[in-house]
């Protein structure tokens, strides 16, 4: 891709993400799934262009976690991305692989990806879930939500079925701490090994934090 079409995609991205984003979904997160698609894509054979591309513009758009069409916030981010890039003049079979790309990103909606830069795009915002980032935007969304931090008779879950509607913490049981296994690409995988063994280190130092103040 041309560098003066990528910064051009790059400056329009940041001034409809900060102008819209939470401290989750920033244009700190954009730069960091940015990264990791590129670091992946180049590891995996992908085409670095559409996966970094698409890693740009996935949060063009975004419906509030409360909104009740919440999991179809890709489906109409592609769309912006798709008029974004016409408007800059992009190929269209290049407009095709990135909002395919971010059409099939999104946790929620629950999409496997059809192409590798589908995967690596998947990959890499979901790397960005776990680990230290993974921990900070967890309770970012927290404070968005007005959850609290953990259900205090049972904050690890023994002995109930987490709910993360209710409880902060539970999300790392309905979601977080499963990602690992879920990632598509050999490259996505290794990169999560650290990340889920901070996260396990902070749920243990957590439960110790509790139990004392109790």
């Amino acid at each position: 891709m041309e560098a003066a079409l990528w910064e051009r995609l790059r400056i329009e991205a940041e001034a409809r993400v900060v102008a819209e984003a939470d401290p989750a979904h920033d244009f700190s997160h954009v730069l960091r799934v940015v990264a990791t698609a590129r670091a992946i894509g180049a590891a995996e054979g992908a085409d670095v262009d559409v996966a970094t591309t698409a890693a740009l513009l996935h949060e063009l758009f975004n419906h509030p976690k409360s909104h009740t069409e919440s999991h179809l916030s890709g489906d109409v981010c592609a769309e912006h991305a798709r008029a974004l890039l016409a408007r800059e003049g992009a190929a269209t079979p290049f407009t095709e692989q990135v909002t395919d790309a971010i059409r099939t990103h999104a946790f929620s909606r629950g999409l496997a990806p059809t192409s590798l830069e589908g995967e690596v795009l998947q990959d890499a915002d979901r790397l960005d879930a776990i680990g230290a980032i993974g921990i900070a935007r967890c309770f970012a969304t927290c404070a968005i939500m007005k959850r609290p931090f953990y259900a205090p008779d049972d904050p690890m879950c023994r002995t109930r079925a987490p709910n993360d509607k209710l409880w902060g913490t539970d999300h790392f049981f309905t979601k977080l701490l499963r990602i690992p296994t879920q990632l598509h690409t050999k490259t996505g995988r290794a990169m999560a090994d650290g990340r889920a063994a901070a996260m396990r280190a902070f749920l243990a130092e957590l439960e110790r934090e509790i139990e004392a103040a109790s």
